[in-house]
């Protein structure tokens, strides 16, 4: 159905019924990947005897190993004639990048809340930036069929939260349903749930608006998405304000904020989104979600427009990132043996190329040819990046983060997150101490059966390294979430990790006679038959002090046998290194070596002599 309503200019403006845009947003591990899975399999986007892996919309193989969502996505699904575009967004504030800008394609949101956990600070981020656009909001409570659900308690804690937001009335009376995003079902009766989510697509229809603006007027859209592909190029994603556009039409691209960018392109191929894939049309209309190829310095935040009517669309306000590292071409002895990319040409190119995606990464040259410094919303946000790039067989070598501070009126101002976390009762009092040496100040305190929920205000750099201590002291049953809050003056000096490292004295292999001697000073990072070099970080040493180990130490042979001498040497099981566990080990004069094989740390000065000549200099 379409329908057409005239204003008093007598301008035909068209309310597209045939259509809905909505985006999908929730904490992380809420459920709202695999509810949109449901949605897709209930909205006829596969075929019945077609096999589906779960979580089909996490297509990146980062996204399927660690259970979240890094990028958004569309989709497409069809109920009673109607396609409802969807939008899966991440649900990390380190990706909020990602949400604000696709919030601009779509006219309401599905809030998703887990119906034991209830709202967590990254819906307040996402949910935030969905009232100040004055979208419909749906409330989804899902996982109802958890033993230890609590319903009524959780729509109280949403309608708390929409007041602390100052939601409108008309937002506080958003409508609530109960789903099993598992299941496949949704009901408006927590405690009876019905057979498939006819409920839930009831609503979306009934209460998030159609998409409406001028039929006939020139065409507008605004680009909230970049992708690339090595066959057409980089492909402009976003929803059409306003007109018509054909196949290969040529099209203006301006800029809100910059108005020298004017330039022409042409629309050579056009795709629409169903289900999963993207299919080409000849022409779109307005309140379509569509993918246009063709225009090659297309970026994020850019308007297409018809050639005689140039009229840019403001582009939302991306937050600025508040922790940069510095990426550098590898330079230990044993670069260039593992990585397919190793040059700074390299390097660079793949780290410009990463900002044609990535709206919320900064980029920047340093002195160094052979170094970038590289700026994110947060430590994960910049792991998933090294990551990514180490899959893709690059080889570098990257420093330990460091918070961005900012002069306000006059006043060094630093970061400041709003953590949450939850623990069990009896470790409450490490997690306070832990906190009170990290300048935190404590928000909220609330039991919750055998469990405690804290808020608290920490400074950003507070809060590096400190992720695997927290699952130390909480038995690893703690759970921890970061939300930006904004800047504050600075708050002192922040003791430094309480680790030193255990160093390798030698390049060689280690061997089990070196490895057993160096595990009586801490804890070690690799085990026997690896190669390692002078200066590379081998171990931790918990009294805090720098110490140098000789893994490759062998045991002399002599003519002589001992009683006991032929006994073999027990070794402690070591402690294999993540990508992130590394990141939040390293000191300042520490690197991360990062190959498609293997992760290394090391000291910036390898040679163990001068390294004590520079320290005795401070």
């Amino acid at each position: 159905m379409i329908g057409f309503q005239t204003d008093k200019k007598e301008e035909r403006r068209l309310i597209r019924e045939d259509l809905r845009n909505i985006a999908i947003i929730a904490h992380v591990d809420h459920g709202k990947t695999t509810l949109v899975n449901e949605m897709l399999k209930q909205g006829g986007a596969f075929r019945e005897n077609q096999v589906v892996e779960d979580r089909v919309m996490d297509s990146n193989a980062l996204e399927r190993e660690r259970g979240i969502t890094i990028l958004a996505k569309n989709t497409a699904a069809y109920y009673n004639g109607v396609k409802i575009n969807i939008v899966d967004t991440p649900g990390h504030a380190d990706f909020g990048g990602e949400v604000e800008r696709v919030l601009k394609m779509v006219n309401g949101v599905v809030l998703l809340v887990d119906a034991f956990e209830g709202p967590m600070p990254q819906t307040r981020f996402v949910l935030q930036k969905s009232l100040e656009l004055g979208h419909k909001v749906i409330v989804v409570v899902n996982k109802v069929d958890r033993p230890d659900a609590r319903p009524a308690e959780i729509e109280d804690e949403v309608l708390e939260l929409f007041m602390e937001l100052n939601a409108t009335d008309e937002q506080l009376d958003s409508p609530f349903v109960y789903c099993s995003g598992r299941d496949g079902t949704a009901s408006f009766d927590p405690y009876h749930q019905t057979s498939d989510l006819k409920p839930l697509f009831d609503t979306i229809l009934k209460h998030i608006p159609a998409p409406e603006g001028e039929a006939d007027g020139p065409f507008q859209m605004l680009v909230s998405s970049i992708d690339y592909n090595d066959y057409v190029g980089r492909i402009a994603i976003g929803r059409i304000e306003r007109g018509t556009i054909s196949q290969n039409q040529e099209v203006m691209i301006c800029d809100y904020h910059n108005p020298d960018t004017r330039y022409k392109g042409k629309a050579v191929n056009i795709y629409q989104i169903e289900g999963l894939k993207r299919v080409p049309a000849t022409e779109a209309k307005m309140g379509d979600i569509v993918c246009i190829s063709g225009i090659e310095n297309v970026t994020i935040g850019e308007t297409l427009t018809a050639v005689d009517c140039v009229e840019p669309i403001p582009f939302v306000k991306i937050s600025e990132p508040t922790v940069e590292m510095t990426f550098s071409v590898n330079d230990s002895p044993f670069a260039g043996r593992e990585g397919k990319f190793v040059t700074s040409r390299h390097l660079r190119d793949r780290l410009f190329r990463e900002l044609l995606k990535d709206v919320s990464l900064r980029v920047s040259e340093t002195d160094s040819t052979d170094s970038f410094t590289v700026a994110g919303r947060g430590e994960m946000h910049l792991s998933i990046l090294i990551e990514t790039m180490r899959r893709e067989g690059y080889e570098f070598q990257v420093s330990t983060p460091r918070v961005l501070y900012k002069e306000i009126d006059g006043v060094r101002c630093e970061p400041m997150e709003r953590l949450l976390v939850d623990v069990p009762a009896d470790c409450v009092g490490s997690v306070m101490e832990k906190m009170g040496t990290r300048k935190a100040e404590l928000q909220k305190m609330e039991p919750q059966g055998t469990r405690t929920q804290l808020e608290f205000i920490i400074p950003s750099r507070g809060l590096f390294g400190y992720r695997n201590e927290f699952l130390t002291d909480t038995r690893g049953e703690g759970i921890m979430n970061t939300l930006f809050e904004g800047y504050e003056p600075y708050k002192g000096e922040i003791a430094k990790r309480s680790q030193g490292s255990l160093i390798a004295f030698e390049s060689g292999e280690s061997v089990t006679y070196g490895l057993y001697n160096a595990q009586e000073r801490g804890i070690l990072f690799i085990p026997a038959g690896v190669q390692v070099y002078e200066g590379m970080i081998v171990g931790s040493n918990p009294k805090g002090d720098d110490m140098a180990v000789n893994v490759c130490k062998r045991k002399h042979i002599t003519n002589m046998r001992a009683s006991g001498s032929d006994e073999a040497l027990r070794l402690v099981p070591y402690k294999r290194m993540s990508l992130e566990e590394s990141l939040e080990f390293i000191a300042d004069d520490e690197l991360v070596e990062v190959t498609p094989k293997s992760i290394r740390l090391r000291k910036r000065i390898l040679d163990n002599s001068q390294r004590l000549k520079a320290a005795s200099r401070k």
